[in-house]
Parts: C-alpha cells; structure tokens; sequence
C-alpha cells in the first residue's frame, strides 16, 4: 500500500507522469495520426513558441535582483537567510509544471518519425532540432537553478520505477547532453526565408545563439567556480560558444542596426516590428491584437516595481570621446542635470536624461523623474512608449527582443577573452562597433579600470575582460542576462550592492531635475505641511526607506532595510522539499540539508 502511495504521489506531484511524458496532448492532436506530416509536426512546433518563450516580464524584467538595478521589494531568497527548502517552487507537476516542458519536447521527438516516409528530409531534420532546442532549452534552466538534474531522453513509463525514482544525473552529464542537441539543432534547423525573415520562429541562427548563450555560461561557471570541480573542461565549452558566434558572424543575415546614434539602440525596444536586421529571436506584438503592459509598469507608482538604475552603475557608462567619468576629478558630485552631458548615447535611451519628453495629453512635454515612480532618480524607459495614454491600460505594442545579434558579439569577445585568446583585431569587430553606434570612441584603452575592478571586487585587472563587461552590461541591460552573469562569474556578493541614486547637494532644498522650471524634488526629515509644500515637488523622507549617504547631503540611498544578503549556496537554488520526500535519491544541494 505505501509503495501504491507513493508511486501515485510521485506520478501526480513530482513528474505528474501520467500526464508527464506519457500522454498525448489534450485535444483532438492526440491521435495516433497526429505527427505524420509536416502540418502535424509544424502546429506542434508553434505550440512551444506560444507556451514557452518568456512573457514581457521575463524579457524586460528578468534582472530586477541583480546589482545594477533598485526595486521597490526584493524576493525572499535574497532577504537574509530565511529561505528554506519548502519555499522553493520551479520543480512543478501536472501540464503547467516545470518538467511539463520536457515531456512536450520529448514526446515530440519521440512521435515525429511517424512522419519520416512522408516529408523532406530536410524538414524532418529541421523539426526534429526544434524538439531538441527545446529540450536542451529547459535543461539549460534546471541546470542553471538546481545544478545536477536527471536527465530523461525520452518519454516516461508510468510503470518505470526505476526511472521515476532515480537520482540526479551530474552537471557534466546533462550539460554534454544539452550540448549535444544544440550541435544538432544549430546544424539542421532551417535557414529558409520564410523561417528566418519574422525573427520569431527557431531557426539555424537561433539555436546557434542560444548555443552561445548557453556555452559561454557553462564555459564560465565552471572556470569560477572551482567547487564544481569541472574547470578542465571549461575550455570546450569556450570555444564551442566562440563557434557558434563566428558561424552567426560569418554566414548569417544578422548585423547591427545602425541608425541617429542618439535614438537607434532605444528604437530596437520601443518599435512595434521587431528590426529583423539585429533581432535573431523576439516576441512580436501589435496594436489591438497583442499587447502588454510594460509602459503602465514603467509609470506607474504601485503597480510595477519602480525599477531604477543605481549610481554605481550609471557612473560606468564612458563619456563620447571613450574617457572614463570616474577619471574625472568630481565625477562623485556630479548633479543628474549634468550627467548625461556628452555620455554614451545608450544612457539617455536606457533612463530617463534631462532631455526626456513625453507625450502628455497628446502633446509633447519635458518629463523629469519621479520619485514616486523611481527610487534612485534614474528612471527605467528602455522597454516603454512615450505617451501617457498607455498609464494604467495593457495597451503598449512594442514588440520584445530575446536574442540579438549585439549579444553574438559579447558572446564572442568574451570567450575569447576567457580563452586567452582576445586582441586588436577582435575588439575592431566586436566592442568596437558596439561602442560606436552608441556614439562612443571605439578607441582601445590603454590600461585597466580601476573603477571597474573595484566594482567587480577586484576578481580580475585584465583590461579585456572588463572592458567586455562594461559593454555586457551596458548593451544588454535588463534583457534578462546580468543575474546570470553574475552567477556565472561567482560574483553574488554583489547582490548586495547599496542601490545609490542621485547626488542631492543639500538636504531640505528642492530641485529642477531637467530644467524645465518646474522643481521636481527635495530629499526632507519630515513631510512638511501641505500649506508650505511647493507644488510638483516630491518629497523624499530621509528615514525608514529612504537616507542620504553623507548624513545632509549625497546620494539618495534605497534599499538598506530590505536586509539583501548573499551566500555561497545561493549559487544553486535548494531542491524542493516536497521532491526531496518522494524521491530521497534526489539529494539535497549543498548547505541547504
């Protein structure tokens, strides 16, 4: 009886196997003749696209608790040490589960040769690197979260204890697994036009840049992290993340947009068509038929997260002329009115500059930063429309990168640099125009930052390789790889970074931010009366939330009661507690027994 219980609880609660793995899909695609042409097998593709791409959230929000980023709370698991075990979800059972999305790619895979004798080879070949793209898609999270994670290549038999009740299979083992199917899907997934020219379906370029993605990941985690005890075979993982970049930069379509250094880079995010130039993969939206609400959660004082660049962050953006802003003498002091001056264009497309206007009511008006939607001053605009009329509504149709040809790049300079391998001619193809259609010198620096080792905790003073991080984390900003990146890197710890905003002179002064007349803020010790307020101003408590780094001046400071606290075995999210009590074998992660 206790072996029936818990061979039902196992096939309900952990894998869900008579609905994981197992079955056929919900509908009339259940047939046994379902999968026998290029239609069946074309339907079912689009199926993952529409279940499993990231929402808006996911692709414009993913790094809210990385450094770099203010956010209004924080999640738990980096709130002191009171995560537990039983806290942890992303497992998940039954068709809306996790392993769900195995089951679909591996019941695919397992079905398509019904529809070998009836098509092309090469269409067969292409939908059958889809399934696998998808698979080594989930794979790459699961690793990414929990580490080990068994390893299932093809369907489940719910009368397969053996395999219901095994153990996790070694990182090295499903990672050389998910390798394996990116091989094959960024071999003979398809490059036809008709694939290619949307930028929303997997293609060939596709599982190469997702190949990338993943490798220089894996590349890198296991040469920081040498608890893993797989720095050996960092390097395969390098270079076939270098591969993949120099097919995607020598065969494929893609390039970089190009355009008014002063709008182009923004306009890859705001567009409602996705620039099919640049974009390799993306999520396409369009007015009145599919739209999101990224705008009303950029403007809004409640319902988004008030997500904010911090000080720390900001000061890495060069100045035009490629000089550092820490070089200069007071860039500490510097005033949010003068800081945008003769910087990187990418800063003013990122945040909120003094120049910012929005449609208000139709017209065209200088909008300053709000501090009820801000918390540092440096307000996120990177992802929303300009008009106020999409406030409150899901009405913005600005379609989504997910992968960009400006990531192959980074991808490529940085496994170069972490191979030994980075030079002249490869920073001329890669940092080099990335800087200069920002409008940024794409001259060679000629020493290290000491600003930027600091930052990175003094890790590394290879020139090389923060400068590539510089240029990672200012291109690719909130497109869902900085906390990757610093999991990848080993540098948690800067999590914890205090979340600095704008250098305010004197306490109790109001401000004009952008210079439009109007006065925006005053940071006070108390809200004073309404009779003495002046109008427009925001009134910043220096208290509970909110306090200056110097006592009666500096920068506004956001974040110190939210208690962010990294350790080590937060590298690797805890497995389950409700998994660990029906399958023992699956062991729990280090420090979280």
């Amino acid at each position: 009886m206790k072996k029936i219980f818990y061979f039902i609880t196992i096939a309900t609660l952990l894998f869900s196997c008579d609905d994981f793995l197992t079955i056929y899909p919900e509908n009339e695609l259940g047939s046994e003749e379902f999968l026998s042409s290029e239609k069946d097998m074309e339907i079912y593709a689009n199926g993952f696209l529409q279940r499993y791409m990231p929402d808006d959230d996911g692709l414009a929000f993913a790094d809210q608790y990385s450094d770099m980023i203010a956010t209004r709370s924080s999640t738990d698991f980096l709130k002191g040490d009171k995560w537990r075990p039983e806290d942890q979800g992303n497992w998940g059972s039954g068709n809306s589960g996790k392993w769900a999305q195995l089951r679909d790619a591996n019941y695919f895979l397992d079905n398509i040769s019904k529809a070998k004798a009836n098509v092309p080879e090469a269409a067969y070949n292409h939908y059958q690197g889809v399934g696998r793209f998808w698979r080594a898609y989930f794979y790459y999270s699961m690793v990414r979260t929990f580490g080990d994670v068994p390893w299932y290549e093809h369907e489940l038999d719910v009368n397969d204890e053996e395999q219901l009740f095994k153990g996790r299979d070694s990182r090295e083992f499903v990672m050389d697994k998910v390798l394996e199917d990116l091989n094959f899907a960024s071999q003979y997934c398809s490059t036809d036009a008709k694939m290619v020219a949307s930028s929303t379906r997997i293609t060939r370029w596709v599982a190469l840049a997702f190949k990338a993605r993943v490798c220089l990941f894996e590349g890198t985690y296991r040469k920081y992290h040498p608890e893993v005890n797989l720095a050996s075979s960092a390097g395969k993982f390098l270079q076939a993340a270098t591969e993949a970049c120099e097919t995607l930069m020598n065969e494929s379509p893609y390039r970089l947009a190009t355009g008014n250094v002063q709008t182009q880079y923004r306009a890859l995010f705001n567009s409602e068509t996705l620039n099919t130039t640049e974009v390799i993969l993306g999520v396409a939206y369009k007015t009145d038929l599919r739209m999101h609400d990224l705008t009303w959660k950029s403007f809004s004082a409640s319902y988004g997260a008030n997500w904010s660049l911090t000080k720390q962050f900001v000061n890495q953006y060069l100045m035009l002329d490629g000089s550092r802003f820490t070089d200069k003498p007071n860039f500490g002091s510097v005033l949010y009115s003068d800081e945008f001056k003769d910087r990187d264009y990418r800063l003013q497309q990122t945040i909120m500059s003094p120049d910012y206007q929005m449609k208000i009511n139709g017209v065209n008006k200088k909008y300053a930063p709000n501090f009820t939607m801000t918390l540092t001053g440096y307000q996120l605009i990177k992802w929303a429309i300009d008009d106020d009329k999409h406030w409150g509504m899901s009405t913005s149709a600005n379609s989504l990168p997910m992968f960009r040809y400006a990531e192959v790049l980074l991808n490529y300079a940085e496994a170069k640099a972490e191979l030994g391998e980075f030079d002249d001619n490869i920073w001329n193809k890669t940092i080099k125009p990335l800087r200069e259609r920002a409008g940024v010198s794409g001259a060679i620096p000629a020493t290290y930052d000491p600003y930027l080792a600091a930052y990175y905790l003094n890790q590394t003073t290879d020139k090389w390789v923060l400068e590539i991080r510089r240029e990672r984390s200012i291109e690719l900003a909130f497109e869902q790889v900085r906390y990757d990146d610093l999991m990848r890197w080993k540098l948690g710890k800067l999590v914890e970074t205090p979340w600095m905003g704008i250098y305010i002179p004197e306490k109790g002064k109001t401000y004009d931010l952008n210079g439009d007349g109007i006065h925006d803020i005053a940071v006070v010790n108390a809200e004073p009366p309404a009779a003495s307020k002046v109008p427009g101003v925001v009134y910043v408590v220096d208290g509970s939330n909110y306090r200056l780094s110097e006592g009666n001046s500096g920068y506004i400071e956001f974040g110190f009661h939210l208690n962010r606290l990294w350790l080590d075995k937060k590298y690797l999210r805890p497995i389950p507690a409700t998994a660990l009590q029906i399958n023992p074998a699956l062991r729990q992660n280090p420090g979280w027994e």
